[in-house]
């Protein structure tokens, strides 16, 4: 029997040794290399503050802001998490048109169809993006918000659109938090 134990502890300790400690620290050490903003949050810092990152949601709500997708857990990065509603439930569809409902007063003018994103949560409730047609949709509303014309904030989400990555994944994006911050800084509200 001695002769198995032995062998069989010092595999679980050299095993324990390289996936609980030397893999995780490679990871993060090729991480830190290749990809050194992500790898520290992608912080992004204003007058030498950090006001957030370009990877976890923030609430907004006023009208002169960007508003981002609604989250199921209150964008509480501690808590991150959907609705866990399926596509067929009541209550989903309660939620949603309740959300369209709100959107639609948020926003006077817009006639078209309210973008989805706008009113479903994602499944980590932290989303810090928007398509381009939910930052277009808000257009109007912050131009009026803040005195602009309707052209500056559609042009900045223009500017502000990010594609796919590589090409081919994913889907063209807004960040919330970038877009609001270049909002005050261009047209900070009196």
């Amino acid at each position: 029997m001695r002769a198995f134990l032995r062998p069989a502890l010092v595999l679980i300790a050299l095993f324990t040794l390289v996936t609980g400690l030397g893999y995780p620290l490679a990871v993060t050490g090729v991480a830190g290399l290749v990809f050194p903003h992500r790898a520290h949050g992608s912080l992004i810092e204003q007058d030498g503050r950090v006001v957030g990152s370009a990877l976890i949601g923030q609430s907004f709500a006023r009208p002169e802001y960007l508003h981002g997708r609604p989250s199921a857990n209150g964008y509480d990065a501690a808590n991150s998490g959907g609705s866990n509603l399926a596509p067929s439930s009541r209550a989903l569809a309660a939620q949603v048109a309740d959300r369209v409902a709100a959107v639609r007063a948020e926003n006077p003018g817009e006639a078209g169809p309210v973008p989805v994103d706008l009113v479903t949560a994602s499944a980590s409730g932290l989303d810090p993006d928007v398509s381009p047609a939910a930052a277009l949709y808000q257009a109007r509303r912050i131009a009026a918000a803040r005195g602009a014309p309707e052209a500056e904030v559609r042009a900045m989400v223009a500017e502000f659109t990010r594609g796919r990555d590589f090409g081919v994944l994913g889907e063209p994006r807004v960040n919330v938090l970038e877009f609001n911050l270049a909002l005050d800084a261009r047209r900070p509200m009196r």
